[in-house]
């Protein structure tokens, strides 16, 4: 335990667990049971009590999942998990890339294994138990083996090509994954709508009707083009809605789940989605991945420095002795490389989810001052609410830390000083 490597990480695990049973705790003691004023007449005594049963139910298993995997993260790293999978993993006798494509996979594996319970508890019984499941077991199953899939062809892609620059281009490896790791992220967000969204969910051009009409007529105002509008069968896994602007050029498009579409009106559904236009001409989307961009560039800057630090690998357990082919197992410090930087990007979230939340009050007003029609916003918005059970009185650490949008109350009480 004399490792410098070690004692960070193993510090900043249990700081991690610690500062989010403070916070869960806090947010659940934050409670409230008097119903707000703007709440009045859509959460009924019974729903608004359903709906603090439902935080307090979701906090509980998060915390447990939280205390059960700690200790076998811990128990992992100082029982020699890593050096076992590199065992497993150098026995194969494939090289670099091979020998780290499979230890990546043997970890992925594991940590997909192990959330899978939790996962299945949280759909089957949590979900299920207040009302929102509608995911069938076979569609449970088809969508891991999907994801597991979808996820394993992506590794093995991206990680294959920093692996090799990060084994053959010396000081110049870092900045030249930063600009790959770009270009596939540019590429996975055009084909992200027309290639892997639609192996989870069908989508259907929306029909026409006074919605389409609508929308358009209101798209056509503002000089946004709109590439297609499509419904998404959502309520084939869960009763909450959602609507989102996913791809960009010409697969750019405008999903609407079939839950938001069918418990929504017309100038409701057209103030949600001019919200979300409101995010493509104010150019939140742009500075957003701008941010992302400039984070990856930092994580592999840092990556370069780290790289070949003898005492990270030997925290972990590894040798850093070279392969049969000559190289360090820097696959291994590619995975040891994300516990350090950790405190960064947990930084880095709180100033994004900060700026996320600005976004959002710029959005709304958008939306209200473009459509003129501040009512069928915060309609929409309280009725989502009250249809997904959500806190309204979340506490301000929580909101700090997590939140990327503004609690609901916030959101209304800064319409409502645009109205006037």
């Amino acid at each position: 335990m004399d490792n410098p490597y070690l004692i960070f990480v193993l510090g900043l695990m249990l700081f991690s667990y610690l500062l989010d049973l403070i916070v869960e705790t806090l947010n659940v003691r934050h409670i409230r049971s008097d119903i707000p004023h703007e709440y009045e007449g859509y959460y009924e005594a019974d729903k608004y009590a359903k709906s603090q049963d439902y935080l307090k139910t979701n906090t509980r298993f998060d915390l447990l999942s939280s205390s059960i995997m700690l200790p076998i993260s811990i128990a992992f790293i100082l029982l020699g998990g890593f050096p076992w999978v590199d065992g497993i993993a150098r026995s194969a006798g494939l090289g670099l890339i091979g020998t780290g494509l499979l230890f990546t996979l043997i970890l992925m594996g594991l940590q997909m294994l192990l959330s899978l319970p939790f996962s299945y508890y949280s759909t089957f019984v949590i979900e299920e138990r207040f009302g929102f499941n509608k995911t069938t077991k076979a569609t449970f199953v088809l969508d891991f083996i999907k994801g597991l899939l979808l996820s394993t062809i992506l590794l093995v892609v991206i990680l294959s090509v920093i692996l090799w620059f990060f084994d053959t281009a010396g000081a110049n490896a870092w900045w030249i994954c930063w600009i790959i790791t770009t270009a596939f992220v540019g590429i996975l967000t055009f084909l992200a709508p027309v290639v892997i969204l639609p192996l989870f969910n069908k989508f259907e051009p929306l029909e026409e009707g006074d919605l389409k009409q609508a929308v358009q007529a209101y798209a056509e105002g503002q000089g946004y083009k709109i590439k297609g509008i499509f419904q998404v069968d959502g309520s084939k896994r869960s009763t909450k809605a959602n609507a989102y602007f996913t791809g960009f050029g010409a697969t750019r498009r405008i999903a609407l789940f079939d839950t938001l579409i069918n418990n929504h009106s017309v100038p409701e559904l057209v103030n949600v989605l001019a919200h979300e236009i409101g995010h493509c001409k104010l150019n939140h989307i742009k500075k957003m991945m701008i941010v992302q961009l400039g984070t990856f560039g930092l994580m592999f800057f840092l990556l370069s420095i780290f790289m070949h630090r003898e005492g990270m690998y030997a925290a972990f357990g590894m040798d850093y002795g070279k392969l049969a082919g000559g190289s360090p197992p820097i696959y291994a410090g590619l995975i040891f490389f994300q516990f350090l930087f950790a405190p960064i990007n947990l930084f880095l979230g709180i100033l994004l989810n900060r700026v996320s939340r600005k976004h959002e009050f710029e959005a709304d007003a958008y939306a209200i001052t473009t459509t003129g029609d501040s009512e069928s916003m915060i309609h929409a918005l309280k009725k989502l609410t009250v249809d997904t059970l959500g806190n309204l009185y979340p506490h301000p650490m929580k909101v700090f830390l997590e939140y990327s949008h503004p609690p609901m109350l916030a959101r209304i009480k800064a319409m409502r000083a645009v109205k006037s």
